[in-house]
């Protein structure tokens, strides 16, 4: 049958044309497939060393979970651009197509949009700094650039934020100079309250701290108050004077705690009678 026409005008190409390229495409599939769950295995071990041994001990494992997530990302979209370049090539060339005159002009014109990409190069460096550093994850609430957020992508090139109101902010990674992390281990929460002159600091901020003592002894607040909030004294005198409460609060609570401290806060004072004025 393959000797009848037109197999047997076709079986030269299939053999020498489409087999090499179904094998070069399996080969490409198998090689992601296999480098991705080598760089998911290496992201592993490596993390789980430096978290036992290295700089990442004190991080919880939610934040190591959502460095490893952004590191594996990265390196798969890296090996997976790599292998299906190659592929690419390689099968052109089955098709005998000559792409070196497309490779040198590509060269040529390399070299004339370098000089216009410096940019462009400096968001890519910037990027491996950022992850080699873990200045901040996929999840992490940050400001950079001018613009704070959460996380929603991040590539080499640029990152991507979604601030409060729900707007997406596409930062190229070269525009971060300083990147603050608001979601790193623990954060600070500030709480001031101004009252009359006159009034009675001393009974005012011994009932804060018996509020924050019986926050802070409940199993919700449990390892959530790293350091609960208590009066740190007078903060500033003037019309009124202010009282300074601080406390940490691991990071991801941030919010929640400092809502909850006000909310009883604000029902202690009203109870006893003592109302606070602007600050």
């Amino acid at each position: 049958m393959l000797e009848q026409s037109p197999w047997r005008e076709s079986l030269p190409f299939i053999e020498a044309t489409v087999v090499p390229i179904v094998l070069i495409v399996f080969v490409a599939w198998l090689t992601v497939r296999l480098g991705q769950r080598l760089v998911s295995r290496l992201v592993e071990e490596l993390l789980d060393r430096e978290v036992s041994e290295g700089t990442a001990r004190e991080l919880s494992q939610v934040e190591v979970q959502k460095r490893k997530d952004t590191i594996k990302l990265l390196a798969a979209n890296v090996l997976r651009a790599f292998v299906f370049l190659i592929a690419g090539v390689m099968i052109l060339d089955k098709l005998d197509v000559n792409i070196g005159p497309a490779v040198a002009g590509l060269g040529v014109v390399g070299i004339a949009v370098g000089f216009g990409a410096q940019s462009l190069v400096r968001d890519y460096f910037t990027g491996v700094l950022i992850l080699i550093e873990n200045q901040f994850s996929r999840g992490d609430t940050v400001s950079v650039a001018g613009v704070s957020g959460i996380v929603e992508d991040f590539s080499l090139r640029r990152t991507t934020l979604r601030d409060e109101d729900g707007v997406v902010h596409s930062v190229p990674n070269g525009e971060i100079k300083v990147a603050s992390n608001r979601t790193r281990v623990w954060v600070g929460i500030t709480l001031d309250l101004a009252f009359p002159f006159g009034a009675d600091i001393d009974a005012t901020s011994r009932l804060i701290d018996d509020v924050v003592a019986e926050m802070a002894a409940e199993d919700a607040w449990h390892g959530v108050l790293l350091e609960p909030p208590r009066v740190l004294g007078i903060g500033r005198i003037g019309s009124t004077v202010t009282i300074q409460v601080r406390g940490r609060v691991v990071a991801a609570k941030e919010d929640e705690a400092i809502r909850e401290l006000r909310r009883r806060v604000y029902g202690a004072l009203r109870e006893a009678g003592v109302t606070p004025q602007g600050a």
